[in-house]
């Protein structure tokens, strides 16, 4: 096991600075495009600017992938046990997503009330999209803190991760 592990870990180190790369290869264009459109038309800096927006974004959520890979399958190698701990992480990979979600449909919004009316389809989608998130991410909320609260009895005054564990043995 400790082969397969480590194995394991090398690969999410590799795919994590992948994405970091990636991330930072969208930032860069996302700069090029914007110092090639100073120079360029009088209007292209306007729709430059929203799409290193939208650009800037995507990279918030890569990096933020990248980060949540680095830190959660590679440096610390560990499990969630606990529902809070699984909560956490959850809920700081989803927030992120969720900001993306909504970024960039105020960007494509904001390009689409430039064209026509037809456009708005794709920003509305991306908001009832990021508005579903949301909700799902309060339900989960809801549910993981009832389920902790639930467990929170039973682990009583454990005081670390082992007394947890033998207080759940002790309750089957």
């Amino acid at each position: 096991m400790p082969l397969i592990d480590g194995l394991t870990r090398a690969v999410f180190g590799l795919l994590s600075l992948m994405l970091a790369l990636i991330g930072a290869g969208l930032v860069a264009y996302a700069g090029l495009q914007l110092a090639l459109a100073v120079g360029g038309a009088e209007g292209a800096l306007g729709g430059a600017l929203l799409e290193a927006v939208g650009y800037a974004v995507i990279a918030v959520a890569v990096f933020d992938v990248a980060k949540y890979l680095l830190d959660e399958d590679v440096l610390r190698a560990r499990e969630l046990r606990h529902a809070g701990e699984a909560r956490r992480s959850l809920t700081r990979f989803l927030s992120t997503i969720i900001i993306a979600v909504f970024l960039e449909a105020l960007v494509a919004l904001f390009e689409a009330t430039k064209q026509s009316f037809a456009m708005m389809i794709y920003p509305t989608g991306l908001l009832l999209a990021g508005v579903v998130l949301i909700v799902g991410l309060g339900v989960y909320l809801r549910l993981s803190v009832a389920a902790e609260t639930e467990i929170g009895g039973a682990m009583g005054e454990a005081k670390d991760e082992a007394d947890f564990e033998a207080a759940q043995q002790a309750r089957e």
